[in-house]
């Protein structure tokens, strides 16, 4: 029996034994194959070495001339900042937030992925265990695939870039790569998004907001979702709390602050046409990959507070016109006419993040005489009767009826309560641009190209060839007074014709369809008079106007017919602006420039200009043509200008049927031209005129402007030899009226030199 048992007993020892080795031999299998799976994981490995010499993609940024961000070239959104550069807060916040034993563990942490592990097995509780080693892998190596054999190699690279790298200098890896949603990459880009405001002011609730977007920008985004970004914060600062990183009296302090978001709208640029005038220039002298993602430093010459006064003083100037034309009409459909329904239509727009001053078209849901209910994408908005006053209507429902779709303009948003505060407006139809230049240098100080890059990208100031009309008038009195003639020589302002080839005959005719005889050379131009200006150029040659048209700077060709004279040809608003800064710049024109310099991201400078000039006429020309440009705001069809008091010049410019109103202005400092119309060449209406719809806009914005551009005289001046022959050649003034008076043919005596 005892035999037996021991028999038994060899029998299972060696089934042991041989059970145990065929485990030792499985388990070496499985060693070796998970030892070979990682190996061959760790040989496919990019190398990690020149982790800090990698670069990731940042932002170009355009700068105005005192240093302020215009706009950005930018595939990824990202601003490059130093672990010094991160505050404490918001180091802690990011810490709690995503790992909190971070500056503990090598790279994997094994406690909390065990932990993790069983809590999924047990619970079914999808919770991370990537450590922000681990996420930085995903970042910049392995993507954002849901693979086990991503994770392998997120923990492969984890543990590498820890033997590569310090704690902090994974840390900032990790702020300047992380994803922060709209766009943005990076914290630094996420707090200048959201807040508009640098790390170093940032509070202990907006440390823990920003940590908070990590998880999932989507959701936890404080533009879109106010209320998820909110209560994300409160936990983040409850795990601060929890991991000791501040006092409960801290904790309550933050979670009480209420969320205010004060985002930069980069796609709300006070320049769009500008920026992408720029864009272009880069793309002719630079690689796709430098203007893109390379970190380039555009300087210009764009001053940025005169750019917010252009922009803001030519859009209401054009809208002004625009609902003193059309009143209430323009909306653009009404979708229940369409067969469409309210709560299903979707307007393009709404795809966008709303900001104060924005246009928005809105969807008009209910209406009643005492208000309408406006959907303005998750938005609402109520529009009452003093919200839609420029359509002198008292009651709401004439105006606005459910499914229609006008537009709004954004006054306050309240993102909580996803509300806004909006009045009715309109886009107008008819389109303008402005565009300022520095007399002295050149350098483009304002450029606005239409109503809204938005809604056109056309370039209406640098791109759009439109006929000038009396704009163009200077070039004829240039040509007359340097042959010497003095403002204050005669002009016949009669009827008059001219053959211009067989069986056609040109008559010039005046605006106002009236003739007032014999006049000075002065009150002819102060008064735009057409018949003159035909007559002098025809006794000088149309040939020495165009000749004198392309000095100034005028590139267009231009044909050689009299009509010209009278701005029969078509050129820019920069072309004509540009020749206009001749005349308070003493007969020199300073070429016209928009970059100052170009920097590359280790501020190594690619380019720098240089100022170029050219005398274009002599400073006696220049006194005496300063002198007829300032009488055309003293006494003549730009006499409105005179509420600015303060030395101007200028001249206006309207083209056959209103389908152009010009003008352009110069102070001793700058000078700016304006221009308005449709696009396409149609009349703006009946009495529409530079004086009537360009210059108004040119007066706002100078008044808007007039603080940062101090009252200064004139350095040219002109001067009559002798005042009493210039009083007694001054043949039809009196006062500030034109008198008419006896002439005939005969009685003109043929201009004299002065």
């Amino acid at each position: 029996m005892k035999e037996a048992f021991r028999q038994f007993l060899r029998q299972k020892r060696h089934h042991f034994i041989w059970a145990s080795y065929a485990l030792l031999i499985l388990a070496v299998a499985v060693l070796g194959m998970v030892g070979g799976l990682l190996f061959g994981y760790a040989i496919d490995l990019p190398e990690v070495e020149q982790l800090e010499q990698e670069r990731p993609n940042i932002v170009s940024y355009v700068y105005s001339e005192d240093g302020r961000v215009l706009g950005q070239f930018a595939l990824e959104k990202r601003i490059l900042l130093t672990y010094e550069q991160i505050p404490e807060n918001l180091k802690n916040a990011i810490l709690a937030a995503e790992d909190a034993d971070f500056f503990r563990h090598s790279g994997i942490d094994f406690r909390r992925l065990f932990v993790t592990l069983v809590r999924d097995i047990l619970l079914s509780e999808r919770k991370g265990a990537s450590t922000l080693t681990m996420q930085l892998s995903k970042l910049l190596f392995t993507g954002s695939e849901k693979t086990i054999e991503r994770k392998i190699k997120d923990m492969l690279f984890a543990l590498e870039i820890e033997q590569n790298y310090s704690k902090e200098q994974i840390f900032t890896f990790y702020c300047n790569q992380i994803y922060m949603g709209h766009g943005t990459y990076g914290i630094a880009s996420a707090a200048d998004f959201y807040f508009n405001k640098s790390l170093d002011r940032f509070t202990l609730a907006e440390s823990a907001l920003l940590a908070g977007i990590i998880q999932v920008p989507g959701r936890h985004s404080p533009i879109n979702h106010p209320d998820d970004a909110t209560r994300r914060r409160n936990s983040v600062l409850r795990q601060m709390y929890d991991k000791g990183f501040i006092t409960a009296r801290a904790l309550h302090e933050a979670q009480a602050e209420p969320l205010l978001v004060r985002g930069k709208n980069y796609d709300q640029s006070p320049a769009p046409y500008f920026i992408e005038w720029v864009r272009q220039y880069l793309e002719r002298n630079y690689s796709t990959e430098q203007i893109w993602e390379g970190g380039l430093r555009i300087y210009t010459t764009l001053n940025y507070e005169i750019q917010v006064a252009a922009r803001r003083t030519l859009r209401e100037g054009l809208k002004r016109f625009d609902k003193e034309t059309h009143k209430g009409a323009g909306f653009i459909e009404n979708i229940l006419e369409q067969g469409q329904d309210l709560d299903t239509y979707v307007h393009p727009e709404w795809r966008q993040i709303f900001y104060e001053g924005q246009i928005v078209h809105g969807l008009v849901m209910e209406s009643t005489p005492e208000e309408a209910l406006v959907k303005l994408g998750s938005f609402t908005a109520r529009i009452e009767p003093e919200d839609m006053a420029w359509t002198e209507q008292k009651q709401v429902d004439q105006v606005l009826k459910p499914g229609d779709v006008a537009a709004f303009f954004i006054q306050e948003i309240q993102r909580a309560e996803k509300t806004i505060e909006a009045t009715l407006d309109r886009i107008p139809e008819v389109q303008g641009a402005l565009i300022t230049i520095d007399n002295k240098t050149g350098a483009i100080r304002a450029m606005v190209g239409g109503f809204d890059f938005q809604y056109s990208e056309f370039n209406r100031a640098t791109q759009a060839m439109r006929q000038p009309g009396s704009l163009f008038k200077p070039f004829t009195y240039v040509s007359l007074m340097e042959e010497g003639y003095s403002p204050f020589e005669h002009v016949l302002d009669a009827p008059v014709s001219y053959r211009e080839g067989p069986g056609r005959i040109y008559a010039p005719e005046n605006s106002d369809q009236d003739f007032r005889g014999l006049m000075t050379i002065r009150d002819a131009f102060a008064f735009s008079r057409n018949v003159p200006t035909i007559r002098l150029a025809n006794a000088l040659g149309i040939d020495k106007v165009i000749e004198v048209a392309y000095r100034f700077g005028i590139q267009r060709e231009l044909p050689p017919y009299l009509p010209v004279a009278l701005g029969a040809g078509e050129l820019t608003l920069q072309e004509i602006t540009s020749a206009f800064t001749v005349f308070p710049h003493n007969g020199v024109r300073a070429h016209p420039h928009f970059i100052k310099r170009v920097e590359d991201y280790h501020g190594v400078t690619l380019m720098e200009h240089q100022n170029q000039f050219d005398q274009v006429i002599s400073p006696e020309t220049a006194g005496k043509m300063l002198y007829l440009l300032r009488s055309v705001v003293e006494r003549g069809t730009a006499r409105r200008a005179q509420s600015l008091e303060r030395p101007l010049g200028g001249k206006t410019g309207t083209t056959n049927d209103s389908t152009d109103s010009w003008f352009v202005g110069f102070t001793p400092q700058i000078t700016t031209g304006v221009w308005a119309g449709y696009d396409e060449k149609k009349s703006l209406g009946k009495r529409v005129y530079g004086a009537t719809l360009a210059l108004p806009i040119w007066i706002d914005f100078m008044e808007d402007i007039s603080e940062t551009m101090p009252i200064e005289d004139f350095e040219a001046s002109y001067t009559p030899l002798d005042i009493t022959l210039a009083q007694r050649h001054s043949v039809g003034v009196k006062g500030e009226e034109v008198v008419q008076k006896p002439w005939s043919v005969e009685d003109i005596p043929p201009p004299q030199p002065f």
